[in-house]
């Protein structure tokens, strides 16, 4: 576009626009009823229009904030009942199945006991239940878990996979197991 003169007897000066651009302070009223005053000058003028109707469609800083406040609440509740449930249920197997306690802080036996219940669980099923183990097999297998005692070794575990459990159980080492002489 050409430059627009004043007149064709002036100086020859353009005509320069006072006009005040693209607008960049947007009033939005978002999803959740709250009104705002937003500046989206840092956005390109054509991108504008377009975030200011998707903010309209969100709730406002403040009300996520609060609703994110009260997931994060209910997800930890949520949690907490979860591992209590799996806690108990870990307790009357080692109970049922005579597993010795483990030893460690309070925390790490906790959680060495619920591992302790999965590893063992999931080898059960792969090795016996789906897999070519016999019962006798298995026995062995058992007998052998419970002479590990350390709850961090069972931590340790947690992750392996079950058809690993015979070879994990024999590279245990005597730190792992208990001693007849707690003096030694």
């Amino acid at each position: 576009m050409k430059p627009q003169h004043a007149s064709s007897t002036s100086s020859g000066s353009c005509i320069q626009r006072n006009s005040p651009g693209s607008k960049t302070i947007w009033q939005i009223t978002h999803s959740c009823g709250h009104q705002a005053e937003r500046d989206l000058s840092d956005r390109a003028a054509d991108r504008r229009a377009g975030f200011a109707e998707w903010l309209a469609k969100q709730e406002c800083s403040d009300c996520w904030r609060s609703a994110k406040e009260g997931d994060e609440q209910d997800k930890a509740a949520w949690l907490e009942a979860k591992r209590a449930e799996e806690q108990a249920e870990s307790e009357s197997w080692s109970e049922q199945y005579r597993m010795p306690p483990l030893e460690g802080t309070e925390r790490a036996v906790a959680w060495g006991v619920r591992c302790r219940h999965q590893v063992l669980a999931a080898a059960y099923t792969a090795l016996v239940l789906e897999g070519e183990a016999s019962e006798t097999e298995w026995e062995e297998i058992e007998e052998a878990a419970r002479a590990i005692t350390r709850a961090g070794w069972w931590i340790d575990q947690r992750s392996s996979e079950p058809d690993d459990l015979t070879e994990l159980l024999q590279a245990a080492t005597e730190a792992d197991r208990p001693t007849e002489n707690p003096h030694f």
